[in-house]
């Protein structure tokens, strides 16, 4: 069987597969020459990641395909209803990148309560002209021990963001439909564990206690977070994305952060990907990355384990 790994996979995934028996083509086509591609080859399996689309269309047009496979969490770049309709199966890394995300979140959220986004843009230009003001400018930080952390979807990554913020003495929200309450282990190095339960709350309760608020939802059609859930938060607070562009209205957000109701942001993921709005790029109290969340080395490499042991399972 052949596996076109489109968006790319860990060598250790490569090697499970290969030596499983798979040919895998570890290469990228373009969309538009996708189907050609599957088509010519006689693809069994596509893996993508959150680039390539498999669409209705990709789908009726390549009888070959028999499985799609997500390297990460989220699928919305793939019609899984009409996929499984049509007899393929669907299958994604769910759990291996949450942690990556997670220590993402706090990345963002340490660089902004010590203005780390801002004063690595001066300290360059004027580090030595003006060491003594620039000093005085980013010496106005904020801890977080002691801050409450609104987590909004509270599956995998939201837990384990959860973790980390419970190690750091944080106060936990969160607010999920679908989960009521979750255990939380905190796992140490000298094998000792302790384990929390999280009780969900309402958003409207999450909005207005909240210190930071950080996003963990798939996409959806309306705004998680406009004009009128900023208008319920506290003064000053931040604000972080790292699950999906078009969850956050991002118009909304600027409005916010000019009229001072949110203080700091934290942008991984954007509405208009792969070109950011110049406003979000420009706005020095963001704290921006280029949808990183899941692509450490060691996320990419249990994502390409997990797929390969799924679609050796599965064939």
């Amino acid at each position: 069987m052949k596996i076109l790994a489109n968006d790319g996979l860990s060598k250790s995934g490569i090697d499970i597969l290969e030596k499983a028996g798979f040919e895998v083509l570890n290469v990228h086509v373009a969309q538009n020459q996708l189907e050609n591609y599957i088509n010519q080859h006689n693809i069994d399996v596509i893996i993508v990641r959150s680039v390539t689309q498999v669409q209705q269309e990709l789908i009726d047009t390549c009888p070959s395909l028999k499985l799609i496979g997500r390297a990460g969490v989220g699928m919305d770049n793939i019609d899984v209803e009409y996929a499984i309709d049509n007899g393929l199966q669907v299958i994604n890394s769910p759990s291996a990148s949450s942690s990556a995300v997670a220590e993402l979140v706090f990345a963002h959220l340490f660089g902004m309560v010590r203005f780390l986004h801002s004063s690595n843009r001066e300290m360059p230009l004027e580090g030595d002209s003006r060491f003594s003001a620039l000093k005085k400018a980013y010496s106005q930080g904020v801890e977080l021990r002691g801050k409450t952390l609104g987590i909004i979807g509270f599956g995998k990554i939201g837990q384990d963001v959860a973790k980390i913020a419970i190690g750091l003495g944080m106060k936990v929200l969160a607010t999920d439909p679908y989960v009521e309450s979750a255990p939380i282990t905190l796992e140490f190095f000298n094998g000792q564990k302790s384990t929390f339960t999280i009780l969900t709350t309402d958003k409207e309760e999450l909005l207005k206690e909240s210190d930071f608020i950080t996003l963990h939802i798939p996409f959806q059609e309306d705004y998680a977070l406009a004009a009128a859930e900023f208008e319920q938060m506290k003064n000053g607070v931040g604000i972080i994305n790292t699950a999906r562009g078009g969850v956050l209205n991002e118009v909304d957000l600027v409005n916010a952060i000019e009229n001072g109701k949110v203080q700091y942001a934290g942008l991984d993921v954007y509405e208009t990907e792969p070109t950011p709005a110049v406003q979000l790029l420009m706005n020095p109290e963001i704290s921006l990355t280029p949808h990183i969340g899941a692509s450490t080395l060691e996320a990419q490499e249990r994502i390409g384990v997990e797929l390969a042991q799924q679609i050796i399972k599965i064939f």
